[in-house]
């Protein structure tokens, strides 16, 4: 496969077109692609995020409409089986693509070549025409799936998840910038992918605008939330009973990867302004923040206790571990807000999944977040990073015991409309005129 990578670290030309198009409506099964994080993996560790809860989550529920799902991604550790059954009719293919451990996600590129022969041996073993369709997430996957669907003659659709371009523009303070050669990757991918799904409206715009995207290829369907777990269920009080967590507290929470990017640093800011000027509230405060390091945020993994300990509120800040979905629904339903002041966001899922619980939000007004949230009804949105405007709307909630409950309500019935099953539909839907236009190109590759 070594005479595939081109000189831009890593990224992949593909090979001739083996031309073996479908012949049904819409897909019965489907490569899915995760290279660089495995929907097994636990939300909160490392690179796993958002975009794990979203794979496993969007599978589960493709499988449930009849179209069968293989994921693809790369082994971490030695002794894995090479597939797992996560549900029926989705299964986890694990790719022995470089070390097992102690690759950072930007040592991944190298690997690319290692990782597409792992996945055309799983493809070799099959017929001709064994996968409908190729869906890749993230840019990384983006060039395996670019060579895997020329290959087999297959429509490529693809998720970004997140832009390096986009992520470059709101650094925060401190943070590194994305490479060059994931930005040049980006954009060969948009180029190549039969369809883009976007998030929200707004991340489509950034991909016609940062990356040339054709408008016509980019489709828009908002992630969903799994509304059997994260539910109000039996209530704020019982939620802190089953935490430890005192009943008549203020707690806003934090919960996600501890780096930059998430910017939890700005919630403990915030929480230090908000105790100089009203310091009675030290006694009835909990700052729980629920994650683990991930990306640049190791390379200081203590960082954050450090700063808690600089401002003075290390007695107030509870630092802890990731949790099970279940376990992260209980933090959601004990807070009095959760609290979102990233430099951004594509969608962001744990804002759906709190508001799934009764919880108002408290967020940046960046990427998808203003979808997720509106406004004054479910939540606050600020726009910009300056820890005094979160403590003024962290005070309001202070003082105003009753304002989590009254946006709690409106939060709940906002998230229903942003279930899973709804999610997988549209995604069928853009897999069904992915093909159809795979198909219409094939039969006439000059109309």
């Amino acid at each position: 496969m070594s005479q595939y990578v081109s000189r831009f670290a890593g990224t992949l030309v593909p090979p001739p077109r083996l031309r073996l198009p479908g012949r049904h409506k819409g897909p019965r099964r489907i490569a899915m692609l995760s290279v660089h994080t495995s929907p097994l993996h636990q939300p909160g560790t490392g690179d796993a995020g958002g975009m794990n809860v979203y794979i496993v989550e969007l599978a589960k529920r493709l499988a449930a409409i009849n179209i069968e799902v293989e994921i693809f991604t790369r082994a971490t550790s030695g002794g894995l089986p090479p597939a797992v059954e996560l549900t029926p009719g989705v299964l986890v293919r694990h790719v022995d693509a470089g070390p097992y451990e102690g690759l950072a996600k930007e040592d991944l590129p190298a690997q690319l070549c290692a990782f597409t022969h792992g996945v055309m041996q799983a493809w070799a073993g099959h017929r001709p025409g064994h996968y409908d369709l190729v869906h890749s997430h993230y840019w990384l996957s983006g060039h395996v799936g670019w060579l895997a669907a020329e290959r087999w003659g297959a429509p490529l659709v693809h998720a970004m998840h997140t832009m390096a371009k986009v992520k470059n523009a709101a650094l925060a303070e401190g943070d590194t910038p994305e490479p060059a050669a994931r930005v040049i990757g980006e954009t060969q991918i948009v180029r190549a992918a039969d369809r883009l799904i976007a998030n929200t409206d707004g991340e489509a715009g950034e991909l016609v605008h940062h990356y040339d995207a054709d408008p016509a290829k980019v489709a828009v369907v908002h992630p969903g939330v799994n509304l059997d777990r994260f539910r109000p269920a039996d209530g704020r009080a019982a939620a802190r009973a089953r935490l430890g967590l005192p009943a008549d507290a203020f707690i806003p929470v934090f919960a996600g990867r501890i780096q930059p990017l998430k910017a939890p640093d700005i919630l403990l800011r915030a929480v230090a302004l908000l105790l100089e000027q009203e310091p009675s509230l030290r006694s009835r405060m909990v700052v729980p923040v629920v994650g683990g390091p991930s990306g640049s945020g190791l390379a200081k993994p203590e960082g954050l206790q450090k700063l808690a300990a600089r401002l003075g509120i290390a007695d107030v800040v509870r630092f802890r571990p990731p949790v099970a979905q279940e376990g992260l629904a209980d933090w959601f339903r004990a807070a009095s807000v959760l609290v979102m002041p990233s430099y951004s966001e594509s969608f962001g899922l744990v804002a759906i999944e709190a508001q799934a619980t009764g919880t108002p939000v408290l967020a940046a007004a960046v990427g998808g977040l203003p979808v997720a949230v509106r406004h004054g009804e479910t939540g606050h949105l600020v726009q910009g990073h300056d820890p005094a405007d979160y403590a003024r709307v962290l005070r309001r909630f202070a003082d105003d015991p009753g304002l989590t409950a009254r946006l709690g309500d409106a939060a709940a019935r906002h998230a229903r409309a942003f279930g899973w099953d709804r999610a997988a539909a549209a995604t069928a839907d853009v897999y069904t005129a992915a093909m159809h236009e795979h198909r219409r190109r094939v039969r006439s590759p000059h109309g």
